[in-house]
């Protein structure tokens, strides 16, 4: 049995981890897209490592369309067996797949402008809107807690890993020539204080562990809460500055955080009455598909749903969908809200709300989450003094702000919980994932002072024998 890593590996996008039996077997574990990696983005969504036709099943961890991004491009390009997932990730993916293939016609469209101006070939889009729609069909759900087998060598359980909805950490049961091999994949692993969701649930011993490592090296500030830093924002920015405070979020999960702390100050009566607007209607469909599942939501929201029926609607919240609305608020000079996506503000309507708006100092860009160096959101956080967006160079004259404490990735010690259940003596070897290589190297001091005796940091492509 081998295990080759083909995404994910020392960079944080692109999730794909291909196992392969002694019987020719071959077991894809997530299908993620390459984001924010600059020139080189594009290269690395078109360059498989493998051959897609030769893929027997396809597990999936979550919807992130880092995890799931390249599915339709998978069953394109030969792929004909099913994707398991939970039925919230199936619903979840069925909503950011079709965006996805969208937003791959218009940029290709974008890009090939500039292609053909240079003499350059035409480019086709890694897949389209009919690709996004067509692949789920492949779909096959798996409740969590239950063990399924997915055929005579590979059993699959999910447990929830806490980081979205139908989000799930992915342990298989490998039985080859008689003997019985326990492979965990973390996918990636929530925060045991979310806000919303419930906490990573525990797992039986595993004999190989593939973890995901975003915050390895940190520790998410737990003494000023998101209600509070926001306000602070909203405050600065919008009361005192007259501008527009800017928030690129990912439509699930941060997206949702961010409504529910304003929710929040608007219960505690300190939420300043401006108007909120969440531009992105993908956002809007995640958000009425959260509410979907409540029993995956820890007992404080359990216990707030008994007196406030959506804790996701506050006065002054609302919801942009087409273009033109979206539009207006470049004319609109009064202060006011955007959440906008994508996170990175690589992509999606929220790249327009910053080249708007990037050259006023009297607004705000407020980082919600993880940024590759590369993507727009990772430049703009690193200080840079000009920015290029949409071929065309700003002066950053806007204030650059981040939350450090919005995340949905555990810190270092979440991740170290995660794994408390399991006698590092008996795991043969542990692969760190999803993660930028120093804050690996420095994550895996910490787990060998925890007693795990093999850790690895695979290369993108690297492939090695398991037992």
């Amino acid at each position: 049995m081998k295990i080759a890593f083909h995404g994910a590996a020392r960079t944080v996008t692109g999730s794909k981890h291909l196992l392969t039996l002694k019987n020719g077997n071959k077991y894809l574990l997530d299908c993620g897209m390459f984001q924010g990696m600059g020139r080189e983005t594009d290269t690395l969504n078109r360059t498989w490592g493998f051959e897609p036709k030769e893929v027997t099943a396809l597990i999936l961890s979550h919807a992130h369309i880092d995890h799931s991004g390249l599915i339709p491009k998978l069953i394109k390009d030969g792929f004909s067996g099913k994707v398991y997932c939970t039925p919230a990730t199936k619903e979840l993916s069925a909503i950011l797949l079709e965006d996805s293939g969208g937003i791959q016609e218009d940029e290709t469209k974008f890009i090939n402008k500039r292609r053909i101006a240079d003499g350059l070939p035409y480019l086709t889009p890694l897949y389209n809107t009919e690709d996004a729609l067509t692949a789920m069909g492949a779909f096959r759900t798996v409740e969590y807690d239950n063990w399924f087998r997915i055929d005579d060598n590979v059993e699959l359980l999910y447990t929830d890993a806490g980081h979205i909805i139908g989000s799930a950490a992915v342990h298989l049961r490998i039985t080859e020539n008689g003997k019985t091999t326990r492979l965990t994949f973390s996918g990636d692993v929530g925060r045991y204080r979310d806000v919303i969701l419930r906490s990573p649930a525990p797992f039986d011993q595993a004999d190989f562990i593939l973890l995901e490592s975003t915050y390895g090296n940190s520790l998410h500030d737990m003494h000023a809460t998101t209600p509070d830093m926001l306000l602070q924002w909203i405050e600065k920015t919008c009361l005192q500055k007259k501008g527009k405070l800017i928030m690129p979020a990912f439509s699930v999960g941060r997206t949702q955080e961010l409504l529910f702390a304003l929710n929040q100050l608007e219960l505690e009566r300190r939420l300043p009455p401006l108007d909120y607007f969440v531009d992105s209607p993908l956002s809007i469909e995640a958000t009425e598909l959260l509410k979907k599942y409540p029993q995956y939501f820890n007992k404080t929201i359990q216990r707030l749903l008994q007196t406030d029926s959506d804790p996701f609607f506050f006065s002054g919240l609302k919801y942009i969908k087409s273009v033109d609305e979206s539009k207006l608020l470049n004319y609109r000079n009064e202060p006011c809200v955007i959440i906008s996506a994508s996170g990175m503000a690589d992509a999606g309507r929220v790249k327009h709300h910053i080249s708007n708006n990037i050259e006023n100092s009297r607004n705000t860009i407020l980082m919600t989450g993880y940024c590759e160096p590369n993507s727009l959101g990772g430049r703009l956080m690193s200080g840079e003094k000009e920015v290029r967006i949409f071929g065309v160079l700003h002066e950053v004259h806007a204030e650059i702000g981040s939350i450090r404490s919005m995340s949905a990735h555990g810190d270092y010690e979440d991740l170290s919980q995660f794994l408390a259940g399991q006698d590092p003596r008996k795991v043969q070897k542990l692969f760190l994932v999803h993660g930028e290589y120093d804050v690996q190297k420095q994550f895996r001091q910490r787990l060998l002072k925890k007693g795990f005796l093999d850790i690895e940091i695979p290369e993108r492509h690297y492939e090695i024998g398991l037992g």
